[in-house]
């Protein structure tokens, strides 16, 4: 009887894109339908962009309804405006989430040498599609941080940290120094994504190991609860972005209530 799965996806299994003339430039773990990424969601999480521009770069006002979207930085500056009547900018590790209910339109102004991510979480369209949207921002240290056996936790949602989603999700970012070990309970029914910012590392997972490199996707699935082993390689640190959500989604997807 198989209890866990943990199923590893190199860049080129992954989707991409790019915006403004090729000035941002896009690495999915999941990409939209149709896309051409291997994985087309993971429970609650829908989809999953790394941007990365080398030059300022701007997105034009454009639409979206139901879904709950997660923009974090990881390095740089975005400018925020959308027709709640936001005008904001987030810096390096901070994060913005729109709820965006009944419909909401949003614009983005990226700095130069900005990177972070894009997160689509699903929550369910019978009612987010009739709730009032909503803006929030949080800075870098609005979230709790944890030091446990030398890897540096930031917890950016679940637990602690002052972002609610509808949503089933928790996210961590983890950065592990060289040679140093990160365990996490995955509860039964659940799965973490995982994506490697920077750095190798083995995940072992029951009997399952795996070698993981910088730009792989990782989706480890716990049918039982299972404690997932991380280990940084001994040469470089590793930064890893990880997001818990149930294995399936818990109701039925926008497609079926189409």
């Amino acid at each position: 009887m198989i209890v866990m799965t943990i199923r590893v996806y190199s860049v080129d299994k992954q989707a991409s894109g790019q915006f403004d003339e090729g000035k941002i430039a896009e690495q999915k773990p999941i990409g939209f339908p149709g896309e051409g990424s291997a994985v087309d969601r993971v429970g609650t999480l829908f989809y999953w962009a790394w941007f990365r521009t080398k030059e300022e770069a701007t997105l034009p006002m454009h639409p979206h309804r139901g879904f709950e979207i997660l923009s974090y930085l990881v390095e740089g500056s975005v400018q925020h405006r959308d027709t709640l009547g936001n005008e904001r900018t987030i810096q390096a590790g901070g994060l913005q989430l729109m709820q965006t209910g009944t419909g909401v339109q949003h614009a983005e102004k990226y700095g130069k040498e900005t990177s972070g991510f894009q997160i689509w979480f699903e929550p369910f369209m019978g009612e987010a599609n009739n709730a009032t949207p909503t803006y929030a921002d949080y800075e870098d240290r609005d979230f709790p941080v944890q030091i446990r056996n030398k890897a540096t936790i930031k917890t950016i949602l679940g637990a602690d940290s002052p972002v609610r989603t509808v949503a089933d999700a928790q996210m961590w970012e983890l950065n592990l120094p060289a040679g140093q070990s990160f365990e996490h309970v995955i509860p039964e029914g659940y799965s973490i994504a995982g994506l490697a910012v920077k750095g190798e590392s083995t995940w072992q997972f029951g009997i399952d190991m795996h070698q993981v490199n910088a730009n792989d996707f990782t989706v480890c699935e716990a049918k039982m609860t299972q404690t997932l082993h991380i280990q940084s390689k001994e040469q470089a640190d590793s930064h890893i972005m990880l997001i818990q959500v149930p294995s399936v989604l818990p109701y039925p997807s926008y497609k079926e209530l189409k």
